[in-house]
């Protein structure tokens, strides 16, 4: 993941909510947003729309709960080949100590 991270090559998709992560990339909408135009999303969110096809989409969360949910719900919209941070950020930040 950090990997990915450092060469951008990573859609990284926050689906905590607003009081654990202020800035603002919070896709609280997951379905709707999914289903949007590229054009519609990239104008939404700032970033180029996923496609079904992508390898890179990855959801995480504070637990890896909610990032469980919206993988099933990117996977039911034809986004089979996304996987979500089952960790989620508290382990991520717990290793980050390490």
């Amino acid at each position: 993941m950090k990997t990915m991270l450092a060469n951008h090559s990573v859609q990284l998709f926050d689906v905590r909510n607003p009081d654990e992560f202020q800035a603002g990339r919070i896709l609280g909408q997951l379905e709707e947003s999914l289903k949007l135009s590229p054009e519609l999303f990239e104008k939404c969110y700032t970033v180029k729309a996923p496609k079904k096809e992508d390898d890179n989409i990855v959801f995480h969360c504070q637990r890896g709960r909610r990032s469980l949910t919206a993988l099933a719900i990117a996977h039911r919209l034809g986004f089979s080949r996304s996987c979500h941070y089952a960790g989620g950020y508290n382990e991520w930040a717990e290793k980050e100590k390490q």
